[in-house]
């Protein structure tokens, strides 16, 4: 029972940051239309810029505020420098273009931060509390607790603010958006920044656990695109329940087969979810098979 008790406290733990990941996917999706591989590297930066903040003597918290607000920042240049110009291409020309995106990002980092891991303090101490034989740190309560603000923060901003509302028409029905006076431009900057945000929280969050370094957004991302495909892109609901899903299965193989098939099982998930159900456990509408 103990040991089920902590596998289920690190498989939320995990579940949740590829929860948030999986939602800036799906709102670049809704915006766009496209799959933003970008997004792990979007991560990576937020852990590795507070990361960075902290060991030069900023207090932690404004470290933090900082790093996200950097990393939105950097989703806005991202969609003004490279997405925009890029606006004609179709969707697997876009594609393309965020691969190239992460890669300059994760070579940029590489340069000016290094090549080595690096780890923020934890936000509240690093004594695990005991429950029932098993044992959770304080850590991952913050991710948890984050992660449901995050969803509880976004819900209030598609249902009651003008860009959120904005983004729900494009991904709905671009052209009608358009002819009602919605910016679509304005909608994929916003997408971009909005998501670029999340990416950088859910790395933060998650560095004092794990390390990071300037590859760690590699697998990040794409287990936050799992999480995403398998839930239904362009569903936050899916999306949320998609990343816990996916960090449950991830971390109950480890902990009752193997650490050696952790990586491996997202993936062959999400091709039986893809053959099974195209648009995922909660994607909406029909499924266009290629």
């Amino acid at each position: 029972m103990s040991q089920f008790l902590q596998l289920s406290f690190s498989g939320l733990t995990v579940g949740a940051t590829y929860a948030l990941a999986a939602l800036g996917f799906s709102i670049i999706y809704n915006a766009s239309g496209v799959i933003n591989f970008a997004q792990g590297e979007f991560i990576m930066l937020g852990g590795m810029i507070a990361a960075f903040l902290t060991a030069a003597g900023l207090p932690l918290p404004l470290a933090v505020i900082v790093a996200i607000a950097l990393v939105g920042l950097v989703g806005l240049i991202v969609e003004k420098v490279a997405i925009e110009p890029a606006g004609k291409a179709d969707a697997t020309g876009i594609v393309i273009v965020t691969i190239g995106v992460s890669m300059i990002l994760r070579g940029l980092v590489e340069v000016t931060l290094g090549k080595g891991s690096h780890a923020l303090p934890s936000f509240s101490g690093d004594t695990p509390f005991a429950v029932m034989g098993a044992t959770i740190l304080p850590q991952s309560l913050w991710v948890m607790a984050a992660t449901v603000v995050v969803v509880i923060a976004l819900a209030l901003f598609f249902g009651r603010t003008r860009v959120g509302k904005g983004i729900l028409a494009t991904a709905h029905n671009r052209i009608a958006a358009q002819l009602v006076g919605v910016d679509t431009k304005r909608v994929l900057l916003a997408g971009f920044g909005l998501s670029a945000a999340l990416g950088a929280i859910g790395g933060i969050l998650i560095a004092p656990i794990a390390t990071t370094s300037y590859d760690a957004g590699i697998m990040l991302g794409l287990k936050g695109f799992v999480a995403a495909t398998l839930g239904g892109l362009g569903s936050g609901v899916g999306a949320v329940a998609g990343g816990v899903l996916l960090g449950m299965i991830e971390t109950f193989t480890a902990g009752y087969v193997s650490s050696a098939y952790k990586d491996a099982v997202p993936f062959v998930l999400v091709l039986v979810i893809l053959v099974v159900r195209p648009r995922g456990l909660f994607g909406l509408g029909p499924a266009t098979r290629v």
